[in-house]
């Protein structure tokens, strides 16, 4: 495990491994470095692989307020101590985390986020969950409310169970999740559903296709077409609406996408 400082002094925790141009996984909601392992494994012949702590989460840092802004800052800082250039591959919630950096640096970087220039020459994204549904809207609303009352609270582990819930896991598996070994790590991180949530998505979780008409650097879009029915429209929207992106649809892949079919799409994709 190496650190490095993020503008605001937070310290940002990240693994690499891999020889070759410099790929930087985005983990989407409750996942710490570690949720990417086997994906690093699969890419490190081919690229030297960061695998990095979000802010809350593992061994980095969680200095408050939080902003959208210092999540941005800290990849940007990430991708300076990768050597200032590097490809990004956002999962889920981290999709919306790489666009919003890209948007702020640019493609040759910009003044102010990291302290030198970044570039970022190609970004892939695979099942990024804005929903331009209006039926869905007012479960998000209800499910933003519902989060924010049990954090204040204190309730960590009810805001795990009530995003669980949300994404649609029976009662039951929610019940034994919350009795299983791993569940106190869940509740460590979850203030950070905040920050992918209500942070992130935003209040609507509407599809940003005004502001994703503006990434100009190459892009590949992804859903699993064995996923949640909506994330392919998202996926159509998003990539229709980038000047130089490509759409691809996983053969029976679901959210939780398998590494060993994502890998080889990846490197396609970033080598082409």
């Amino acid at each position: 495990m190496k650190t490095v400082t993020s503008a605001d002094g937070t310290p940002i925790a990240y693994e690499e491994q891999g020889r070759g141009p410099a790929l930087i996984l985005v983990d989407g909601a409750l996942c710490a470095r570690g949720a990417k392992e086997s994906l690093a494994a699969a890419l490190e012949p081919d690229f030297t692989v960061f695998r990095y702590d979000r802010r809350g989460r593992g061994d980095s840092g969680d200095t408050q307020p939080y902003a959208v802004g210092r999540e941005v800052e800290d990849l940007a800082a990430v991708i300076a101590a990768a050597g200032g250039t590097a490809f990004l591959y956002g999962h889920s919630s981290g999709c919306a985390l790489v666009l919003d950096t890209v948007l702020r640096a640019g493609r040759t970087g910009a003044p102010g986020i990291a302290g030198p220039g970044i570039t970022v020459p190609k970004i892939a994204l695979y099942e990024a969950p804005y929903d331009d549904d209006p039926a869905t809207r007012g479960r998000w609303t209800a499910y933003l409310g519902d989060l924010a009352a049990t954090l204040a609270a204190g309730r960590r582990g009810d805001a795990v169970a009530r995003f669980m819930t949300y994404v649609g896991m029976p009662a039951e598996q929610v019940a034994g999740l919350r009795q299983s070994p791993f569940f106190p790590a869940l509740e460590a991180i979850a203030p950070t559903l905040a920050y992918d949530h209500a942070g992130l998505l935003g209040e609507t979780a509407a599809v940003p296709a005004g502001r994703a008409a503006r990434i100009t650097v190459p892009a590949l879009i992804m859903y699993g077409d064995a996923s949640f029915p909506f994330m392919r429209g998202t996926a159509e929207t998003l990539s229709a609406a980038m000047p130089h992106a490509r759409l691809r649809a996983l053969a029976g892949q679901t959210h939780d996408v398998d590494p060993a079919v994502l890998a080889p799409v990846l490197r396609e994709f970033l080598a082409g």
